[in-house]
């Protein structure tokens, strides 16, 4: 997977070599273990396998001098005190490359809950390495959403109640939920792995161990999701893919709270559920780790979109709205999501292989009783769910599996998982998908533009205001980005 690799994370190495240096670093004994080449990429120097740590002076070093001076501008102006002391440790974290500084300044993030104004920024998700170590670099800056994050509140509030009534075996769920944090926000800049396709929900820190002793913080992104909801209307996607006239007026009716609420349950108690069993090695899953994670999450949310408890809580104003959770879940699973996907190819992105995975598993277990049809009328194949909670308790019973295969790290069962279900597509099937849909002209992918902000000063240069461009001219800002940014060289 190294040597094929069309990644840039490593250079004339081997996945047996590469797996071997990394062997020789790990402790098993570690309870609070580093991530191992986060943020490096493995090279051979005079023959001898070796890390080229991206840090000051190091590599990335002139673009990492850069993202020091303007965090240093940004802690002069901090909110609080303990925000002022976490950019503080990220930048201590970029100048030395030390890992261990990156978990300090995680610890410190995740534990800063109070801040109005926010921010992601490092070498964090390692969806696009083969063996799911090094991370790519990303950033955002955000601010709270208040009104909005009243539904996170209530979900956070709950977590315990979630997490003791998952499905999951008990020796394998969280005895105390700690610390999740979660509020919905708005973005005002989107950076690096995050610009110009958005996440709409983030949840962090990744170190299990971190979640584990201080918590995380769960975010889900209102302004970006709003956006998404607003470009599809009137587009034709929906009305050609769903079932019937029905489900499109109740896809429209409770899509976007539907949507909204398993994000949350995704991020703010989805990713936070569950425990490893000691001793397992956080990295036993390898590439397999990302779209397992994604899975357990989805699933996590998907169980309890139906769960009466919704409607206890306020969150639903009907409990139609978790059955179109999962109308619009197995209709991207099983055919809308393969429109990015070129004929004859795989499916390789781990959150596509997330859903691709969860709903072809519930399918083909829910045959006997008829809980799925993927139904053909006039030479297009639609899907029906005939048994929404019958769909739940298979929901259920894949968490329990996909949570045992992470808490004991067992690499064969997550591998036939993801490879018997979430990568093959149907030739005949995909080939019907991609010609329905070249006829609505739609892109398969939607990105976004970033605002200019330009502050206004008074006579003693103090800021007094800022003024919001906005752009439609995508090209444009990438060449007025390359241009004014671009502190690498070509090759790198």
């Amino acid at each position: 997977m190294v040597a094929e690799s069309a990644s840039n994370f490593y250079e004339g190495v081997t996945q047996k070599e590469v797996e071997a240096f990394y062997a020789l670093k790990a402790d098993p004994k570690d309870t609070r273990p580093v991530s191992l080449g986060l943020n490096s990429k493995v090279i051979k120097v005079n023959g001898k396998v070796t890390e080229d740590i991206y840090m000051s002076g190091g590599r990335y070093g002139s673009a990492i001098d850069n993202i020091i001076d303007w965090l240093e501008k940004a802690a002069s102006v901090a909110e609080t005190d303990m925000q002022n002391k976490e950019i503080g440790l990220l930048i201590d974290y970029y100048k030395s490359g030390d890992l261990r500084k990156w978990d300090d300044y995680n610890v410190a993030w995740a534990g800063n809950t109070e801040s109005m104004v926010d921010y992601i920024n490092g070498f964090i998700e390692n969806y696009e390495d083969p063996l799911g170590m090094k991370a790519t670099w990303e950033a955002i800056v955000n601010y709270t959403d208040v009104e909005a994050s009243k539904r996170t509140s209530i979900i956070t509030s709950n977590a315990q109640w979630f997490e003791d009534n998952s499905p999951i075996q008990p020796q394998y769920r969280k005895e105390k939920v700690t610390g999740v944090a979660a509020k919905v926000i708005n973005i005002a800049m989107l950076g690096g792995d995050c610009y110009p396709a958005s996440p709409l929900g983030i949840n962090l820190p990744n170190a299990d161990w971190i979640r584990k002793e201080v918590g995380s913080k769960s975010v889900t992104l209102a302004n970006i999701s709003n956006a998404y909801d607003l470009a599809s209307q009137g587009n034709g996607f929906l009305e050609e893919f769903a079932f019937d006239a029905g489900e499109v007026a109740r896809v429209k009716e409770f899509g976007p709270i539907a949507d909204a609420l398993h994000t949350d349950l995704h991020e703010c108690v989805g990713h936070a559920s569950g425990k490893l069993a000691e001793g397992t090695d956080p990295n036993a899953l390898k590439n397999y780790a990302s779209p397992l994670e994604e899975s357990r999450a989805d699933l996590f949310a998907l169980y309890y979109m139906t769960d009466g408890k919704m409607k206890e809580l306020g969150l639903f104003p009907d409990m139609k709205a978790g059955e179109v959770a999962y109308d619009d879940y197995l209709r991207n699973g099983l055919l809308t999501q393969i429109v990015r996907i070129k004929p004859g190819k795989d499916i390789e992105q781990a959150h596509m292989r997330c859903r691709s995975m969860i709903s072809h598993w519930v399918y083909e277990k829910g045959k006997p009783e008829n809980v799925i049809e993927m139904i053909s009328r006039d030479g297009k194949t639609f899907v029906k769910i005939n048994d929404y909670q019958k769909l739940r308790l298979l929901f259920g019973e894949l968490l329990k599996e996909i949570q045992r295969i992470k808490s004991e790290g067992d690499f064969e069962a997550g591998k036939k998982l993801i490879e018997e279900y979430g990568v093959k597509i149907d030739p005949v099937l995909h080939a019907e998908v991609l010609d329905r849909y070249a006829k609505l002209k739609l892109a398969p992918y939607t990105g976004f533009v970033n605002p200019i902000l330009n502050p206004v000063y008074d006579s003693n240069g103090k800021i007094t205001d800022i003024t919001v461009e906005y752009t439609d001219d995508y090209l444009g800002q990438m060449m007025y980005y390359g241009k004014s940014y671009s502190f690498l060289p070509p090759r790198n």
